[in-house]
């Protein structure tokens, strides 16, 4: 009885943090010149301005950061929702790109999303050029 209790407790407990991570549903990527406009649609278990999704951003594959979208308030009404970042510059050669989601509680999401540039699609992506 007491193993089964241990084993109920951490299932509980993994569930918790797991489903109040930030995650990213999909992202959008439209290239317009040498820029380009992401839109990105989240959802979270906002619970108020101690706990919400604040960012979200696109790094490359070393993970350095080229776009970063802020989220300046709590969407605890609104989920999920998308906001766009414009004007990404992604360097030239660059095919690869991940969008990752923050949460003020937990940091960066383990969810990112992996896009590839060259593709017009994939798993939770879009490309237009």
């Amino acid at each position: 009885m007491k193993k089964l209790f241990m084993i109920s407790l951490l299932m509980l407990v993994s569930f918790n943090v797991s489903a109040n991570d930030v995650a990213i549903l999909k992202v959008e990527f439209t290239k317009s010149g040498d820029t380009w406009r992401v839109n990105t649609t989240v959802r979270h278990n906002d619970t108020g301005w101690e706990h919400y999704a604040d960012a979200w951003r696109i790094v490359n594959e070393k993970g350095d950061e080229l776009g970063k979208r802020i989220l300046h308030h709590p969407h605890e009404k609104e989920q999920p929702f998308t906001r766009s970042l414009h004007n990404l510059h992604i360097p030239k050669g660059t095919t690869i790109v991940y969008v990752e989601a923050h949460d003020k509680v937990h940091g960066w999401s383990k969810g990112k999303v992996k896009v590839d540039l060259n593709e017009e699609g994939g798993k939770r992506f879009k490309v237009n050029r």
